[in-house]
Order: structure tokens, then sequence, then C-alpha cells
């Protein structure tokens, strides 16, 4: 018959073997947390004059004391632990916020990339192809589209898509005339009031005693940026023009051609709206992927300059033969012309009298003349006194005697 009886559980040891605490050190340490220095610590940390991080290596401390045997590397690494903490914003009871300390960061390398930006207005050492210097927004253009400081071209370009919907869809102009006559009435109206019932006008109160200009310095500079800026276009539209760069006008041409299809669908702000995006967003995907990119440019240059080769040896090759062909035909037309004329040259001549007489008998033919058929010319001087030819002529050798002048 078997025992149904359930096992009773011993005395608990108040020491053990294996050096671990028990109920006897946990009683120990209570007696040594109830010490005067003990007591002094936990007073002052009442009375806040000591920092919670010294109330923690005071209790630890005799733990650390009652299980030295004891190696646990979480209670080194507490043990271990600093005494500078003290000093960090937790310990001194202000948390560290890493969202704001991250968004100052960020702010903080904003400022440096838009000092950046505007340091790089600067004229490049580059010139055109015909020599004329560059502006300084070429500088200015390039660093900001090229991705040089990504935050402030996005700024850049986040604003720029702004500004075209707010173009789009807010009547910024109408706002404009409704706080301007709001602003004019307020201010006529108190003018007015104050008149009526003060006897002086309170607008008029607050005029200045000279009014703001605008310096002539500030004006001349600002005058100087807008000749810059509007330099920097002509000049870029001229080099697109003349094609100092093919790939750059091959572009232009394609960016024409869409631009021609697409404005007959698609409004303005949305056809700007794209044109923005292609000039913002193109150089990142390539900056993004230029190993990609320049290998696939690569074997299109490859595919092109191959097919122009041959495409060139084929003219050539035809052009040759043509030429071949034009100098065969030129000699045979060239033989032929000569046999012509050797063939016309080597027929018999005709006699000089039977030419004359048949020129003379022949009909059709023109009469053949000899010089007696023609008057002789006169010899001497006209006789004075004669006026008509025909006695002039009877007076001479050939008509009668010349009788002497008297």
């Amino acid at each position: 018959m078997t025992d149904t009886t359930p096992p009773k559980l011993g005395d608990l040891p108040q020491h053990s073997e294996f050096k671990v605490p028990t109920l006897q050190s946990s009683t120990d340490m209570d007696n040594q947390n109830s010490s005067p220095a003990f007591q002094n610590v936990k007073d002052s940390a009442y009375n806040g004059l000591v920092s919670p991080n010294s109330i923690f290596h005071a209790v630890l401390r005799p733990l650390a004391d009652c299980s030295a045997s004891i190696r646990n590397p979480m209670m080194d690494q507490l043990l271990t632990t600093d005494l500078s903490n003290e000093h960090r914003p937790e310990s001194s009871g202000h948390p560290e916020r890493p969202v704001a300390e991250n968004v100052r960061n960020q702010s903080a390398m904003t400022s440096s990339e838009f000092r950046n930006l505007a340091d790089s207005r600067t004229s490049p050492n580059k010139s055109t192809a015909n020599g004329q210097p560059l502006t300084h927004y070429h500088s200015f253009f390039y660093n900001l589209l090229s991705w040089e400081n990504p935050r402030a071209t996005t700024i850049s370009f986040l604003s720029t898509v702004l500004f075209i919907f707010a173009a789009r869809y807010l009547p910024a102009l109408r706002w404009t005339f409704k706080v301007l006559y709001i602003t004019l009435g307020c201010t006529a109206a108190a003018e007015l009031g104050g008149k009526m019932v003060l006897s002086q006008g309170l607008a008029s109160s607050f005029r200045p005693r000279k009014y703001y200009t605008i310096p002539r310095e500030a004006l001349e500079a600002s005058l100087e940026d807008v000749e810059q800026l509007i330099n920097f276009f002509v000049i870029e539209f001229q080099r697109v023009l003349f094609a100092e760069k093919p790939a750059y006008t091959v572009a232009a041409f394609v960016a024409s051609l869409i631009s021609y299809w697409l404005i007959k669908f698609t409004p303005f702000w949305g056809l700007s709206l794209i044109a923005v995006s292609m000039i913002y967003l193109g150089p990142l995907v390539y900056t993004t992927n230029k190993e990609l990119i320049d290998h696939h440019l690569e074997n299109a240059t490859n595919i092109v300059n191959s097919q122009a080769s041959q495409v060139k040896d084929l003219a050539g090759h035809h052009t040759s033969r043509a030429t071949s062909a034009v100098k065969g035909y030129a000699g045979d037309y060239t033989a032929k012309a000569q046999n012509y004329i050797g063939s016309a040259r080597g027929k018999s001549p005709t006699s000089p009298s039977a030419a004359n007489s048949g020129a003379k008998s022949g009909p059709g033919s023109a009469p053949a003349y000899s010089s007696s058929d023609f008057p002789h010319a006169p010899k001497q001087e006209p006789t004075a006194g004669v006026t008509s030819h025909q006695e002039q002529y009877e007076r001479s050798q050939f008509g009668g005697q010349v009788e002497a002048a008297s």
C-alpha cells in the first residue's frame, strides 16, 4: 500500500555553500542599510542635495560589498558607470529631446547650405567658344541644379512648385487689391475721424519725419544683378542656337518639339510644372545613376559611331563607283567627238576659183566683189568753194582735170 501523504519541505538554510545571497545575507544588508551613513544619504536625497545617480551608487555599493564573490556583468556595468553622467541633461532633471536636437541640427545645416549657395555667385573661370566671359549666375545655377547643396535645392524646387500652384489656384491679384483698399480705407477713416473728434488726424500723427527711400548703392546693386540675370539667359540661348555644344542643341530641339505638341491640350501652368520638374529632377536622376547612364550613353555612342562609319564607307563606295562611271562615259563621248572631228577634217577641200565661181553663180550665195568695184579714196585736199560731193569728185584726179586753187 502506497503512501499518499504529500511530501514536506525542510527548513530553508540560512547559509549557502555556493556563496549566493540568502535570507541571512539579506537580513545583514538591511541592518547595514540602517547605518547612520545610509540614513544621511537618504535624508540628503529627500532634501534634494544629492543627485539620483549618487543615491544609486550609494545603494548598490553595500550590495556589492555583501556579494563581492558574485560576478554579474549587469552589476559590473552599473557599478562602473562614469560619475560624469551627473552633468548630463537626463541626470539634472531635463531629459534630452532627440527630435528637437535633430531639428536644430537640420536647421543649422540648411542655413549653411544656403550660405554656400549664396557664396557660389562668382564669375567662373570658363568662357564661351568665342572667348566671352560668363556671368556669376552660371556658377549659381550650376551649384543649384547639380544638387551639391541638397537641402537648399529641395527647398528651391518645392518653393517653385508651390508658386506655380498658388498662381493657378489662388487669386493673388484680387487679394492684393483687397488688402490695398482695406488699408487705404482704414487710413482715410482714421484720419477723417480724428480730425472730426480730436481736431487732429490719427494717420498724419504717425507720419515719419523723413520718408523711406531706396539707397542708390542698393538700387545700383539690384540693377547690376538683374543685368547679370538677363545676360545669363541671353548668352545661354545664343550658345544653344549656334550649337556651341551639339548635345544641348539636340536636347533643346526635343524639348521644344514636345512642348509644341503638349501646349495643344496642356495648360500653361501644367507645362511650367513639367518643365520645372525636368530641370530640377533631371540632374538628380543623372547624379544618382551616373554610372548606369554613362554606360548606356557610351554604348549608344559606340553604336551611332559604328553605324555612321558604315554609312560613310557605303557612301564612299557608291561615290567611287559613280565617279568611275562618269569618267567612263566622259571618255567614250570624248572619243566619239574626236572621231567626228577627224572625219570632218578628212574630207577633200575645193579650189579657190571653183569656190569663187560657185559663190558667184550659185543660187542663194553671196556675190563676190573685187577692189575695182569700190571707188578710190581721195588723195588731195578738198577744193575751196566746192560744196557738193559730185563737183568735188569731178575736180579730183578721178573725175577730170584738177584746177589749181587761186
